[in-house]
């Protein structure tokens, strides 16, 4: 792969007076989402002086600094120096594999997206599992990943009419993002189905299961395998299937 300087394929736009944005690209795209997480990588591992965090988007990343200690300027002139590969190849490190109980209790919008869609609950399900997801950010509730790209034919807008409470472990579809709710939370995603894995666990380190980058694939399984994994979750039993990418 060939490496080119941050400033060649950025722009800088100022935040306040102690932050600033360091923006790779105007949509929703991995190979700019996998720039906005390598840059943050290289900044956590070499901590200039006076940054204070970074915060990643799909296409931007925020860095907050400490104005007595750097300025503006100085940290800019350093990230841009900074040389990252050409990633728009490179596929997740580490992919998840989900199970998912779709349809019915678990899933009680999955007729409504096959009706909207013009597919039958099949295809929704085979679309959904048969996709390769690419966790872009996470957010709105700790652990929640917003994962990218469902397939185009589910592409539906968000529900009229949010949910007051939404299941943790619901998995739900909205606009070209996938996504699954780590703890209760009123949502106004479609829920097609549930997994009774954990996302969040503020004891743990870290405290959730995906890291941005990760891969994402779902896997369907019936009420049994459901009811069998929840106890095995709920016991400590159970070990996340997980697949691991070219390094």
């Amino acid at each position: 792969m060939t490496a080119k300087r941050i400033d060649a394929r950025a722009r800088f736009l100022p935040v306040g007076d102690t932050a600033f944005a360091v923006e790779f690209g105007d949509r929703i795209d991995p190979a700019i989402n996998a720039l906005v997480h390598r840059t943050a990588a290289l900044l956590a591992e070499t901590r200039p002086e006076g940054m204070v965090e970074t915060v990643p988007s799909f296409r931007s990343l925020l860095v907050h600094y400490d104005p007595l200690r750097t300025s503006a300027k100085a940290l800019q002139e350093l990230i841009g120096a900074l040389e990252l590969e050409d990633e728009a190849s490179r596929a997740p490190a580490r992919i998840w594999r989900i199970p998912v109980l779709y349809g019915g209790g678990a899933g009680p919008d999955l007729a409504e997206v096959a009706a909207a869609t013009g597919l039958g609950e099949a295809e929704v399900i085979a679309l959904h599992a048969g996709a390769l997801y690419r966790i872009y950010v996470q957010g709105f509730l700790p652990g929640f990943a917003y994962l990218g790209d469902l397939p185009e034919a589910l592409d539906l807008p968000r529900r009229t009419s949010p949910r007051v409470r939404v299941p943790p472990g619901s998995v739900a579809i909205a606009q070209r993002m996938s996504g699954i709710y780590p703890v209760e939370s009123p949502g106004g995603w479609h829920l097609i189905g549930h997994t009774p894995l954990r996302f969040f666990d503020p004891v743990q380190s870290p405290p959730t299961l995906f890291a941005p980058g990760d891969g994402v694939r779902f896997v369907p399984v019936g009420e049994d395998a459901h009811a069998t994994i929840a106890e095995a979750v709920a016991q400590g039993r159970y070990s996340v299937a997980r697949e691991e990418g070219p390094a």
